[in-house]
């Protein structure tokens, strides 16, 4: 019996994992949430004075002019005002920096003064904020003589003791990026605009989105730092979405990400075992996915149960999707359901498909369509940190979700989430945990997809510069990249009434097989009853399964 058990679990694994290419090429693409193709993108590299009252309606990356109560708006021919060679245009004026050993010749991008303020002497480094102070604030002002002036929101430019001096020094002359991001942001966290705005400025000479892993990751770190200091988050969020690429242009930046990092397919494939072992003897399945995307997760599962021993069941998907998805997919949920009807088709398995065009917000009990008589699997596959909890809304979707679903006596419920701590950490410690978990996804990035290819830029900005910019520059309801660890995971399905199901070893044993294609620097663990996905030393993404807790009446 037990071996029985096994065979039929190792041939629908197989199935799972190991299908011609050929097959699922023309159904097999990337599911992301994607981005807003509503606004617009504006060709211009001319600076435009903007009243604080219209501040709203336009947006590239801002600073204010605090001498004149304006700002001055840059619509450069990119989405994060990077210069036309990948580096970060100041917003300050136009002039050129001198090449350095970061930048290709033909750059052209400055801060209010000329060259680096970089020195080691604090006389002269004084000297050197009084001249950015007059730029900024005028030449009466005498700021910098009182120390402790309060700027308007309680703004305060109090200089640091002589050892952080130093350290911040040090960390400049040596161009240690990540050191100067963090004391970066530790002054944007402490609202001390003027030396915030002067590490700005270093920044901009260290960061290149064609650089190194760090310094492409800190030239978007950086557009989080000058939106949050310029209180604009919600609007350089939004700005990242301008000059939308075409539909079938996003879907190849977000089959490369899918193809040249693990992290996607270790989710979908973990989940996918978890359900066909839970649904191994089951005739009708009904899996409801609340982020189906492009709906590649169920290829290979779909294949799989069409190898099973006995024949295959018969299978519903309810495919939940807000219209952001529509855009990357070229329309509706109807294109995801032609496609997996066709596959199913091909392979003789029964299927119907159900499409739900809303957000998880929205989603009530009437919404899912449950039938007697069907084994129920759900899905959150990198869906729920989008939605908000208690620390946001009274209303707390995160756990209203997963109490409705509890109430449909699922067999299995999968959730694959990425292994980051954002949710409700205060700015500066959800700064640094954000500047070391995407270290190592663009370090990840850097070992498959090399630096002169020429859509790495594109998929890094369309498909990871946005979610670093939301988590570091946006507030309250504006911020929806909202990671919890695992452990906090466990908890809001232990409340929600769940217990967990282990994930089949040989499921594991077969993901392990597929990171042999990969770099050695990743490493799978299996801890707790969850696997983990990670870069070297750090988790990137976790995945466990659960069931409903047995009744104790």
């Amino acid at each position: 019996m037990q071996a029985s058990k096994e065979q039929r679990i190792s041939g629908m694994s197989n199935q799972l994992y190991y299908q011609p290419i050929q097959e699922v090429e023309a159904y097999c693409l990337p599911r992301f949430q994607t981005l807003d193709p509503r606004l617009h993108y504006n060709e211009s590299s001319q600076s435009t004075h903007l009243p604080l009252q219209s501040f709203h309606e336009h947006y590239c990356t801002l600073e204010s002019s605090w001498s004149n109560g304006s700002y001055t708006v840059y619509n450069t021919p990119s989405n994060v005002s990077f210069s036309p060679s990948g580096s970060p245009m100041s917003q300050q004026d136009s002039h050129s920096y001198l090449s350095d050993q970061y930048h290709s010749p033909d750059q052209t991008y400055s801060s209010p003064m000329s060259g680096s303020c970089i020195t080691d002497d604090a006389t002269d480094l004084k000297y050197k904020l009084k001249q950015l102070e007059t730029v900024m604030l005028g030449p009466d002002s005498n700021v910098l003589d009182n120390y402790c002036t309060t700027f308007p929101n309680g703004a305060s430019n109090s200089l640091p003791d002589e050892d952080s001096w130093g350290q911040i020094m040090e960390s400049i002359s040596k161009k240690d990026l990540k050191q100067v991001l963090i004391f970066c942001a530790k002054a944007v966290a402490d609202n001390d605009l003027l030396m915030a705005q002067w590490m700005m400025d270093e920044l901009r000479q260290m960061v290149s989105v064609s650089g190194e892993p760090i310094q492409r990751l800190g030239a978007y770190l950086l557009e989080g730092l000058v939106a949050r200091k310029a209180s604009s988050g919600s609007n350089i969020y939004k700005a990242l979405r301008c000059k939308e690429p075409a539909s079938c242009e996003l879907l190849s930046y977000m089959h490369i990400l899918y193809e040249v990092c693990p992290y996607f397919k270790f989710g979908y494939m973990s989940a996918n075992g978890a359900i066909a072992e839970a649904m191994k003897d089951e005739d009708s399945v009904h899996i409801i996915d609340f982020q189906i995307g492009q709906g590649s997760q169920w290829v290979t599962l779909i294949q799989a149960f069409a190898s099973r021993p006995g024949g295959p069941p018969h299978i519903r998907i309810t495919g939940i999707d807000d219209s952001m998805s529509a855009y990357a997919r070229g329309g509706g949920l109807n294109i995801v359901g032609k496609r997996l009807s066709k596959l199913a088709e091909l392979v003789k398995v029964p299927f119907e498909f159900h499409a739900t065009s809303m957000s998880g917000c929205d989603v009530q009990l009437e919404h899912l369509c449950v039938r007697p008589g069907e084994a129920l699997a759900i899905n959150f596959a990198f869906m729920l940190h989008h939605m908000p909890d208690e620390s946001v809304s009274t209303q707390n979707h995160r756990d209203r979700l997963l109490r409705l679903v509890k109430s449909l006596s699922p067999k299995v419920v999968t959730l694959v989430e990425q292994e980051s701590n954002t949710n409700t950490a205060a700015f500066y410690p959800r700064f640094v945990e954000t500047l070391n978990y995407y270290t190592a996804m663009f370090e990840s990035i850097d070992v498959t997809l090399p630096r002169d290819h020429k859509e790495r830029i594109n998929v890094e900005q369309h498909c990871l510069a946005r979610e670093v910019v939301n988590i570091i520059a946006c507030e309250g309801v504006e911020r929806v990249e909202r990671h919890e660890l695992l452990g906090k995971w466990r908890l809001r399905f232990a409340m929600a009434g769940f217990t967990p199901y282990p994930l089949s070893s040989l499921v594991n044993a077969t993901i392990k097989t597929l990171l042999d294609n990969y770099s050695d620097k990743y490493r799978l663990e299996e801890r707790d009853g969850a696997l983990y996905l990670g870069w070297k030393n750090r988790d990137l993404v976790a995945s466990c399964a659960w069931r409903c807790k047995p009744s104790t009446n």
